[in-house]
């Protein structure tokens, strides 16, 4: 069974201690492609370093997080086009809108989005949205740069049934990752309605454990929690949820 996780930030110092404990834990519960989103210049070196570790296993991805998006925000933006320049990526992210700490730089945030979609659309990548309080904000831009060119991930999906399809109308993947087994989630109330092919899965480790690890630190071996709630929702085997989502990573990665 070969599980994928879309989405983790593997470099995160929350893993200093124990990073390839915790790596090897994944890989014994199946996990063996990790996908890695760029937060700023300033996570570049330990991503390397990550795949540099396992180079089998870690894809990278190059990109300016919104929460990242400050008044210095160009030079940053110039960093990302340096790597994407200089070396294979599989995805631009995470990039997208976020609101909910900060609404002051959101012209900023904007245009750093706008941008970044045009890098991917350049490299022929898909993007990888982060969107928090925010969907008018990101589907305003997406209706702007839709087109054959444009497709990726809505990472952590969090929205209704309506925003689901929306996502999915722009080439996007949904990202399921601990929310879907949250009491107060609400996503599970209608994923079920939604093609399994428009799925693919994540942790966001060390964020957003499942249940029954909530409010603890995030790993990549916690995938088996999400994909057994997902067997419980889409009446399928647990194999059949990686072998699906798996699939569905690599229409969107190319690998």
């Amino acid at each position: 069974m070969i599980i994928t996780d879309t989405h983790t930030h593997l470099y995160s110092e929350e893993f200093d201690q124990d990073r390839d404990e915790m790596i090897q834990r994944a890989i014994k519960a199946g996990v063996s492609r990790f996908f890695i989103p760029a937060i700023d210049s300033q996570t570049t070196e330990a991503m390397y370093a990550l795949e540099a570790s396992y180079p089998d296993a870690i894809f990278l991805m190059a990109g300016l997080h919104p929460t990242y998006v400050k008044e210095d925000y160009q030079v940053q933006l110039a960093h990302v086009e340096k790597q994407l320049s200089g070396r294979k990526f599989y995805a631009v992210g995470e990039i997208g809108i976020d609101l909910y700490w900060d609404k002051t730089h959101l012209p900023q945030q904007q245009d750093a989005f706008r941008k970044q979609i045009q890098l991917a659309k350049q490299y022929k990548l898909p993007i990888v949205i982060h969107c928090r309080e925010a969907f008018d904000e990101v589907f305003e831009i997406l209706e702007e740069q839709k087109g054959p060119d444009l497709f990726g991930i809505f990472h952590c999906f969090t929205g209704t049934h309506e925003q689901a399809l929306q996502a999915i109308s722009y080439n996007m993947k949904l990202g399921i990752g601990g929310v879907v087994t949250f009491k107060n989630g609400k996503i599970d109330q209608f994923l079920g309605q939604i093609a399994i092919e428009h799925i693919v899965l994540e942790t966001d480790a060390p964020y957003l454990a499942p249940v029954p690890f909530r409010g603890k630190r995030n790993e990549s071996s916690y995938l088996s929690n999400i994909i057994e709630k997902l067997a419980v929702i889409y009446k399928i085997s647990e194999e059949e949820i990686a072998e699906i989502t798996t699939q569905n990573s690599k229409v969107i990665f190319g690998i």
